[in-house]
């Protein structure tokens, strides 16, 4: 695997607090896969036998409901990993896995992570810290669902996004925006409003561009109080 990836992999959430010599141990069997946009990676139901960590491109997590809904569950991208919670147990994946936009993966076998727990005790804590910070990202995005409107949402989405940390910037929206909505709990007629909410606080949408004037305005109103915010019209 070339060294680029490994160094994503590296700095990823999964492996970041791993010990260098297990770390190099793991990295060694790891495997790279490119898929195309559409590509399945896992099917709800199947046995969990991997985790991946995200190298480029954006992958969505999605259940179908009993309805034939599809609900998206989560959205990944650069570094980060999936499939960890239920892989270390070999239990069924509950949700499906698929490429956004092409994507390249880099897929670790979960028998060679747990064989190396089983000789270094360590490696079991470093990622169980990686299961918490899973945990902590999750409750934030609860939070997100509960106490901010959905222009707010938005708003941190772009923020996340943005290459930039000041002045005015440009966010390139990195999928489609029925998947947007879903990743942020919304209807995409919702997400359509939301965009025109937010051109009051100097973003303007071209296309799959997102233009924002100025970076700390657009911060200070998804930090906003989420009354004050519920109560503009």
């Amino acid at each position: 695997m070339p060294q680029s990836l490994q160094a994503i992999a590296r700095q990823s959430l999964l492996l970041a607090n791993v010990p260098a010599h297990a770390l190099d141990r793991i990295l060694a069997q790891a495997r790279m896969r490119d898929l195309e946009r559409g590509a399945t990676i896992f099917l709800q139901g199947e046995t969990a036998t991997g985790v991946y960590i995200v190298a480029d491109g954006w992958v969505k997590l999605y259940r179908i409901a009993p309805n034939g809904a599809e609900a998206v569950v989560g959205v990944f991208t650069r570094g980060d990993s999936f499939g960890e919670a239920v892989a270390f147990k070999n239990d069924p994946y509950p949700v499906s896995a698929e490429c956004a936009t092409d994507c390249r993966l880099i897929r670790i076998d979960t028998d060679v992570i747990l064989r190396l727990i089983q000789n270094e005790p360590e490696l079991a804590v470093a990622l169980l810290s990686a299961t918490f910070a899973h945990l902590h990202r999750l409750v934030g995005q609860i939070e997100q669902l509960k106490a901010q409107t959905g222009a707010q949402r938005v708003a941190e989405f772009l923020l996340e996004l943005a290459p930039c940390t000041e002045g005015q910037c440009e966010v390139t929206l990195p999928y489609d925006k029925v998947l947007i909505a879903g990743r942020l709990g919304m209807k995409p007629e919702s997400l359509s409003r939301a965009f025109a909410k937010l051109r009051e606080q100097g973003v303007r949408i071209r296309q799959n561009v997102a233009v924002i004037d100025d970076l700390s305005l657009l911060r200070d109103y998804s930090e906003e109080d989420p009354a004050t915010a519920w109560s503009k019209p």
